[in-house]
Parts: structure tokens; sequence; C-alpha cells
């Protein structure tokens, strides 16, 4: 009894620890473009300070998605190499009704409250809303292949998931709305948003987004709920002797773990101001696997110190060693797992 609870103790003492530690490093980074703007002495928009805003950007929005990634596979063990789907899905759809449908809606639907032009947060919400649905929608067609299928088997059938949907994107038949291999280039987006005018503004957004995914994430694999997906992936057998449906609560996971990568798609699109066929790839999703595991699977925080030593090593390789630098990381890679 003694030691379960000195064992308790201790597990509570490492929690408040990396609660800490992710709060010290959020308030760091809050600060960061202000002390950048001090040292260097050039403006938040401009110079060093804005690079450096924009590489830091692009490592939040990626931080998230191996987060959302280690849900899977962490947290619930499934191997998916499809999970970039969501991913570019929800870039996708924020994309194409940003560049087709919000124009119009905003022209011809004016909503004013007082002397407050509302038109665009309205057509905004309206297209997170989509946002949502659709990575619903994709997070439910991996969660139904997962039924009859495990292992390596239904790794092979995401891949090939994965794959139908970046030969869907790249179509020449959907030139006109998705670009095809051109990508869909073009998103309206309101000055608010535009990471060239308001760089800072995203930044802050995209801050703001990390803290709160991980938040509602610990949360989650803290819940009851998350507690059985975790025991699921110890045992499926024998979780359904005790009265679980282990393919509810691996739905349960394919469903919150796209909503995740699906926004952070989202985020990505806002950032580069379009989606590429390769956000859809299973590259993508590879390059979250590596995250996930240089970071440590199973932990939150463990992607996101994956996430930084992704963005970290192909920032500095690339200047270092050109188009070779992907060699020489994956003979980084395979000695880290080694």
């Amino acid at each position: 009894m003694a030691e379960k609870l000195v064992a308790q103790k201790a597990s509570k003492t490492r929690v408040k620890v990396k609660e800490i530690g992710f709060l010290v490093f959020i308030g760091l980074m809050a600060l960061l473009p202000f002390a950048l703007r001090l040292i260097t002495g050039s403006g938040l928009n401009e110079g060093v300070t804005k690079f450096w805003q924009g590489q830091l950007i692009a490592f939040f929005i990626m931080a998230v998605f191996a987060m959302s990634y280690d849900l899977l596979i962490g947290f619930g063990g499934i191997l998916s190499f499809g999970h970039a789907a969501s991913f570019g899905g929800g870039a996708y759809a924020f994309g194409l009704l940003m560049k087709f449908w919000a124009p119009n809606f905003v022209k011809e639907n004016p909503i004013v409250l007082g002397n407050t032009n509302l038109t665009m947060v309205v057509a905004l919400l309206i297209v997170l809303l989509v946002v949502l649905a659709v990575s619903i929608a994709i997070g439910l067609l991996f969660a139904v292949t997962s039924m009859r299928l495990k292992g390596t088997y239904f790794a092979m059938l995401t891949l090939a998931l994965s794959t139908a949907f970046y030969i869907i994107i790249k179509s020449t038949d959907l030139h006109e709305c998705t670009g095809a291999d051109e990508a869909l280039h073009g998103i309206a987006l309101p000055i608010l948003l535009n990471p060239t005018q308001n760089r800072l503004t995203i930044y802050f957004i995209t801050l703001g987004f990390l803290c709160l995914s991980y938040l509602l994430l610990r949360r989650f694999v803290n819940s009851p709920t998350g507690r059985v997906i975790i025991a699921n992936r110890e045992n499926e057998d024998r979780m359904r002797m005790i009265g679980y449906n282990p393919v509810t609560y691996r739905t349960i996971a394919f469903i919150v773990a796209s909503i995740f990568a699906g926004l952070a798609g989202m985020l990505f699109a806002i950032w580069n101001m379009s989606a590429t066929p390769t956000m859809i790839s299973a590259v993508t999703t590879v390059n979250a696997l590596i995250m996930t595991i240089m970071g440590g699977m199973g932990t939150l925080i463990g992607p996101i110190f994956g996430a930084a030593i992704s963005q970290t090593i192909q920032q500095f390789f690339y200047t270092w060693f050109g188009a070779r630098w992907p060699l020489i990381f994956g003979i980084l890679f395979i000695l880290i797992v080694m």
C-alpha cells in the first residue's frame, strides 16, 4: 500500500513538472518576438524577427499535427500511414471555401451589428465548421477500415486510402478547383489573417492553438475514455471480455486525432496561403511518425520536442548540405532509433 502511494505521488510530481515546463515554454515563446526585436533592433514584422516568427509558426503547427498522430500510435497503438489525409483535407476544405465561396458570401450577405461588419467573421465560422465536418468524416472513414483489419494489413490499407486521396487531389479533372500538381493558390484571406502583413498575429494564433491543443489532448488522454484507449492498446481481448468495445474507442481516437490534424492543416494553409498535394501524401504522415519517434511516443510533450528537432534539422541541414540534407537526416534518424 505504501509503495502504491509513493508511486502515485511520484507520478503526480512528474505531471506537475511537465505542466510547469510546458507553461514556461509557452511563456518564452510569447516573449521571443519582442526579445528578438530588442536584440536585433528590427521591427516585429521585418528582418530576422519576422524570419524566426515564420520558422516558429511552422513548428507550432507541425507540433500539433505530430501530437494528433501520437494520439493514434502512441496512446492507441494504431499505426496509420493515412493521417496526412486529415491534415491535407483540412487545408483543402479551408482553401476551397475561402477561394470560391467566401468572397461571394461576403459580397451578397452583409451582416452588420451596429457599426461593425461581421460578415467575414460569420464566413470564417462557417468555414471552420466545414473543416471540422470534413476532418470528422475522414476520421470515420479510417475508423471503418479498422473494424476488421489490424497491424500490417491495416497500415497498408491506410497507405492505399491516403494514396487514393493524393491521386484525386492531383487529378487533372479537378484542376480548376484543386489546381492539381500546381496546388491550390490564391486563397483569399482577411488582412488580419494575412501572414505577410500580420505575421505576428498568425504567430500568436498558432502559439495559442498549440497551447490549447496540448491542454485538450492531455485532458482527453487522462479521461476515462482516454484510459480505455490506452488499455485497448495493451490488450484488446481483455477489454472486450470486461465489456468494452475496442472498435468504438478506436473510432473515438481516430475522430479526435483527425480533428486536430484537420485544424493544423487549416492553419498550415493560412500560413502558406495555399494547399499542396504534398500535404495529403504519405510522406507527410511519415514526417509526423519521425517527429513522434524522435520525441517519444505516448507523451504529448515528446511530439513537440520531435517537431522542434525536425524543423531545426530541416533549416540548418538544408543550409549546410543543400539538396542532400534528407540523406543526412535519414542516417541521423537511424542512429537515433538504434
